[in-house]
């Protein structure tokens, strides 16, 4: 006869899950970021004149617009570990293409399509340099930013198209009925949606998800990290031409300047809304929430009589204390976490 004096099991917790509920979702930098929007937007309305007129948070959304659209693939780019500079200078090679075609006579329907299709080509590019040929996608895309520009520069020079159909540039500046929220704004929510269900809710948003953790174990646990890769690159290029050739019909002029320095704008918000530089890291809604603090502070600085110079200088603030801040997080986090510590157990008895 055997007798059982006593077992112990082991319990096995993850670190991202041994805290309630409440506080994963609460205590994060996306929730500090929305947080921080909310006061913002506060302040601004008592102390600013005119902020919260309901015409300001028309041309607030329409300022944004672009950077709220080319943020949606940035996000998974830069959770991978990448990078993608060349996209403001893709949004002013797509606004290019689109106003040379109309003015070769091409219907403005069949340009749209055209420049849709350079900037699928353009992200390709991108993608097969850095997946295929093996290069740096930080390299392969300041290359590709003065590359775009140059194109669009040498297409049209310095002069500007301005003859587009007035149904169209009315469209890209008109308002939802009864509201004061752009028509942008509708192509904007659902690509958000198809966006986060890709990033959140499927396994290849799980295979980028460990891509940006550690592109050796994702392959090994089957993920196609170049495919996956080159996906997002296209991705990119594509709502980037999309952005530009809003950026064309809300401004009525093609030029070859357009969105110069935009990149900087939506890697500012990808990054101040909590997706790591080093990847493995980030959510969708921290990084709408951004671009819209960005926005509503450039906005509320305009209305103060604040010089262009002086925004920029806060929006460069932002973006170095936001790589601090998680720099300084997560150094606080490895330093709670005590080196060597055993899981948790539980002792139960049988006999």
């Amino acid at each position: 006869m055997t007798t059982m004096t006593g077992t112990t099991q082991a319990t096995r917790v993850i670190p991202g899950h041994a805290k309630p509920l409440w506080r994963r979702m609460l205590l994060t930098r996306e929730s500090a970021i929305i947080g921080l929007l909310v006061l913002v937007v506060a302040v601004a309305s008592v102390t600013v004149r005119g902020f919260g007129q309901p015409i300001t948070l028309n041309y607030l959304l329409l300022d944004i617009a672009p950077i709220l659209l080319i943020a949606l693939p940035m996000t998974l780019i830069m959770v991978t570990g990448e990078i993608d500079l060349s996209v403001g200078s893709m949004v002013g090679l797509s606004s290019v293409v689109t106003g040379v075609a109309v003015q070769a006579g091409i219907p403005f329907e069949a340009a749209a399509v055209i420049a849709l299709l350079v900037g699928v080509v353009g992200g390709a590019f991108n993608g097969f340099l850095v997946t295929v040929v093996g290069l740096p996608s930080l390299a392969v895309t300041i290359g590709t930013l003065a590359l775009f520009r140059g194109l669009a520069v040498g297409l049209l020079g310095t002069t500007a198209v301005t003859d587009f159909p007035e149904t169209w540039t009315a469209l890209a500046k008109a308002r939802i009925a009864g509201t004061t929220i752009p028509y942008i704004m509708v192509p904007f929510l659902i690509l958000l949606v198809v966006f986060v269900i890709l990033l959140h809710f499927t396994p290849f948003g799980r295979g980028i998800y460990a891509i940006g953790l550690s592109k050796d174990a994702a392959r090994f646990s089957g993920v196609d990290v170049e495919r996956t890769k080159f996906i997002l690159f296209m991705l990119a290029g594509l709502v980037a031409a999309f952005a530009g050739i809003f950026y064309t019909l809300r401004f009525g002029s093609a030029r070859g300047d357009n969105a110069t320095g935009l990149e900087l704008q939506v890697i500012a918000a990808v990054v101040l809304g909590g997706v790591s530089v080093f990847g493995g890291r980030g959510a969708l809604h921290g990084v709408v929430a951004a671009a819209v603090l960005i926005g509503v502070i450039s906005s509320a600085l305009r209305l103060a009589n604040i010089t262009s110079d002086v925004i920029n200088i806060v929006t460069g603030v932002l973006l170095v204390l936001s790589v601090v801040a998680a720099s300084v997080l997560n150094r606080l986090q490895q330093s709670r976490r005590r080196p060597g510590r055993p899981p948790r157990v539980t002792a139960s008895t049988a006999t």
